[in-house]
């Protein structure tokens, strides 16, 4: 079997963001049915969202553009945030869940932030 060496799969960004992935699909099926195709979904999507689209802002050769989808994957993560507060509110999840996901989600706008800040020194830098 032949193994791809693609740069985005380095990332501890996009590895921590999998996990995250992982960890709502976990609480998320656990949802009553009714939400598991309403706000599971939306949270699904979301969740999805954030490494798919740093993976593909690696595949971009313009810091614009890599830096257009870490926006992106940045929406994605605040909008999974808020849709686990909601699920907080609605005791779908307790509070043990919500602090393990909130420090996921810490931990990833971290990343996020600082490479959107290199990008950002580099797009001045060369005025692109």
């Amino acid at each position: 079997m032949i193994q791809y060496n693609f740069s985005f799969r380095k990332l501890n960004v996009y590895q921590i963001s999998r996990t995250l992935v992982k960890d709502i699909y976990g609480l998320v099926n656990a949802f009553p049915p009714n939400e598991k195709y309403a706000l599971g979904d939306q949270m699904r999507r979301a969740v999805v969202s954030i490494p798919s689209n740093i993976a593909e802002g690696t595949a971009k050769t313009s810091p614009k553009d890599q830096f257009r989808f870490l926006e992106i994957s940045y929406g994605s993560l605040m909008e999974l945030m808020c849709q686990t507060e909601i699920a907080l509110d609605l005791q779908y999840i307790n509070q043990d869940q919500f602090s393990l996901i909130e420090t996921e989600i810490g931990d990833i706008y971290k990343m996020l932030s600082s490479m959107q800040a290199a990008l950002k020194t580099r797009i001045q830098g060369n005025h692109l």
